[in-house]
């Protein structure tokens, strides 16, 4: 193959690696700062949050899970007892005699082990060490979290990786040398300074076969590794991501070689490569050429049973475990991809279809911007962190800090998100702080009233309808019933058929809506604000839930599709002022949207839920046999009663 030839293919490569599975630069850069947003705001004065793993290096590909570090913060590890001298925290000092490099005891002094029940800790050789298993175990019995895998614990479906790490502030001396191995322009000065700033993690997980290993903790290097992936070139990123395709869906899926690789050496094989060739040949052009410079240098580590940790390279991440009969067949299966060059990730049926579309003409730019809504809205991680993010309880502190990033920070973009949260964090803020009357003259239930409207109106800025419903669910609980329906009228009417909503399958009309040059400059969370119809969340014994649905909210929060949720609440404002036609008009409206499934998120639960509303609405008519009818559909669709009120309130019928 021709230079030429190489340097088409691979600008084609790249076109459909931003097109289809990776996205642009821009769409990275957006799920950075959210990730990075969201990790302040969730950080606290007893643990910082840090969103890792590829997602939280700004790549959601599939088969992706969400990987959370809490660094805790009331203890910190020390190499040297000079240094232990912020009397605020208990400290434990490295100890790295016999332990292989990359790994540490964690010695337990005096004064920390004085502090603490005697079973926390394990004694060797005399000495009480911080023990990394019992560690786990612990956390595993004060979290939800149900197994342990490698340094975290996971939920059962396997959605999440929690890694509860320690954190030593400065520099250890096992990786000093990589300080000055550098001579070349990656990383520069600047992000080294930034890396070396913050230090290192330990997560607790030891050697495995090691006599010490449920002692022994595994240094991380986590946060550099993400001030280096963020400092790669989009071509850089795209051929780690090509790395990983090949892993996953190519190599891994023959059986004797399932669990020898993971995406944690790719990502070292190409720091390595960075860190050797000058950033200018990281270009689309040269992906081709790049990607296999990484792939031969993988061959050429298996094929030596070697591959140094990018940080301490005394530690030989290879050592006992590619070997013997495995490291042949392993290098066998990359050998014979590696004859295919750089055909071999066609073998992935995610670029099994790149020959049919690699010679289109270029896409143009609001049609890529269109890719990347559609990306976003279809984005399981970003909805799951987003959604775990909600039910974040709000309290001074963090407004303070969001308010704080907004006016303090110099980036728009950055500004538009922090504007975002403040706006989902409202809601949950508001829902906690009851008003005991508004029909008063005291002065704090007025004030107390100005307040939650207040923070009610900032509720607005995440999406087009939830903001309003929830503050004309505070009308509605105030008896202002006629304030309440024009709201409610005014948030009907922006539930329009161009509209957004998460995992929705996407219609011409909202191609072509994208197109217009009004959606073209603007950032993802301010499209939300125009676009988006989320659905609305009630915390926990809210006292913005109108009290004909109070149940759903007494041992869990709430949530339901906005458009069934505003017809409902329009329904129950008619009831109130004894309007009987209008009364019906909404339950015609409410069959009609339940019917036809209009922007109701397909999901089992929100299907079931519906039904539910149906049936209270016909309760409140009077109509019990189509109430019943009601409440046996939704259990239907979801017969368990921890989480489907309907199996309650089909007893309570039966038992009148």
């Amino acid at each position: 193959m021709t230079d030429i030839e190489t340097k088409a293919i691979s600008l084609a490569l790249y076109r459909y690696m931003c097109h289809y599975i990776v996205r642009s630069e821009n769409y990275v850069k957006n799920l950075r700062l959210m990730n990075a947003a969201r990790d302040k705001l969730k950080s606290d004065t007893y643990r910082t949050v840090i969103t890792s793993g590829s997602f939280g290096e700004g790549l959601e590909m599939r088969g992706s899970d969400l990987d959370i570090m809490y660094v805790i913060k009331n203890m910190e590890v020390y190499e040297d007892i000079k240094a232990a001298n912020n009397s605020n925290v208990n400290y434990v000092l490295m100890e790295t005699d016999d332990v292989k490099p990359g790994f540490t005891q964690l010695l337990v002094q005096e004064q920390v082990y004085s502090q603490f029940l005697c079973q926390e800790f394990e004694e060797y050789n005399g000495k009480h060490y911080f023990p990394s298993a019992l560690y786990k175990q612990w956390l595993m019995r004060k979290t939800d979290s149900t197994v342990i895998h490698g340094p975290c614990l996971s939920d059962k479906k396997g959605k999440f990786d929690l890694a509860f790490c320690l954190h030593c502030k400065t520099w250890i001396s096992q990786a000093s040398q990589w300080i000055t191995r550098s001579n070349n322009s990656w990383p520069s000065y600047n992000v080294k300074q930034s890396i070396i700033k913050h230090g290192v993690l330990f997560v607790p997980i030891g050697v495995k076969g090691s006599p010490k290993e449920d002692i022994e903790w595994r240094i991380s290097f986590s946060v550099g590794e993400k001030f280096l992936i963020n400092t790669f070139t989009h071509t850089q990123l795209i051929c780690y991501a090509l790395l990983k395709i090949l892993l996953k869906d190519v190599i891994a899926t023959y059986t004797e070689c399932e669990d020898l690789l993971c995406s944690y050496f790719l990502k070292t094989i190409i720091f390595w490569i960075s860190e050797e060739l000058p950033q200018s040949i990281w270009k689309p052009e040269n992906l081709i050429p790049c990607f296999m410079r990484c792939f031969s240098r993988l061959i050429y580590s298996v094929d030596y049973s070697v591959c140094l940790h990018y940080f301490i390279p005394e530690n030989n991440m290879f050592e006992n475990k590619i070997e013997g009969r495995a490291r042949e067949i392993l290098l066998e299966k990359l050998y014979t991809l590696h004859s295919y060059r750089w055909r071999c990730i066609l073998f992935s049926n995610q670029l099994s279809n790149f020959h049919e579309s690699m010679w289109k003409d270029h896409i143009q730019p609001h049609t890529l911007h269109t890719i990347e809504v559609v990306k976003t809205l279809h984005s399981v991680l970003l909805w799951f962190t987003n959604d775990v993010f909600i039910s974040t309880k709000c309290n001074t502190y963090t407004s303070t800090k969001i308010i704080h990033q907004i006016v303090f920070s110099d980036n728009s973009s950055l500004k538009y998100v922090y504007t975002n949260y403040m706006s989902v964090l409202g809601s949950q803020y508001a829902q906690s702080a009851p008003l005991n009357s508004t029909k008063t003259c005291n002065k704090h239930q007025y004030k107390q009233y100005k307040s939650c409207i207040c923070t009610l109106l900032q509720n607005i800025y995440h999406d087009a309808v939830s903001g309003w419903l929830m503050l004309a669910s505070f009308f509605y609980k105030s008896k202002q019933y006629s304030k309440a329906l024009h709201i409610i009228s005014y948030s009907i009417s922006k539930c329009s058929p161009e509209k957004l909503q998460f995992f929705m399958d996407m219609s011409d009309i909202h191609y072509q809506t994208l197109k217009l040059k009004l959606f073209q400059n603007i950032s993802i969370v301010q499209l939300w604000k125009i676009m988006l119809i989320g659905s609305m969340k009630f915390v926990h014994n809210s006292w913005l839930i109108p009290n004909e649905l109070q149940m759903e909210v007494e041992n869990r929060g709430y949530r339901i599709s906005s458009i069934v949720y505003g017809y409902f609440l329009k329904f129950v404002c008619h009831f109130q002022l004894n309007n009987a036609r209008q009364c019906q008009d909404c339950l015609h409206s409410l069959q009609n949207v339940i019917s036809e499934n209009y922007f109701i998120e397909n999901i089992k639960l929100y299907h079931s839920k519906k039904y539910t509303i149906l049936g209270i609405v016909f309760q409140l008519l009077g109509d019990n046999e189509s109430a019943r009818q009601a409440f046996m559909q939704s259990v239907e669709i979801e017969p368990d009663y921890s989480c489907n009120t309907s199996v309650k309130r089909l007893t309570l019928m039966n038992s009148l």
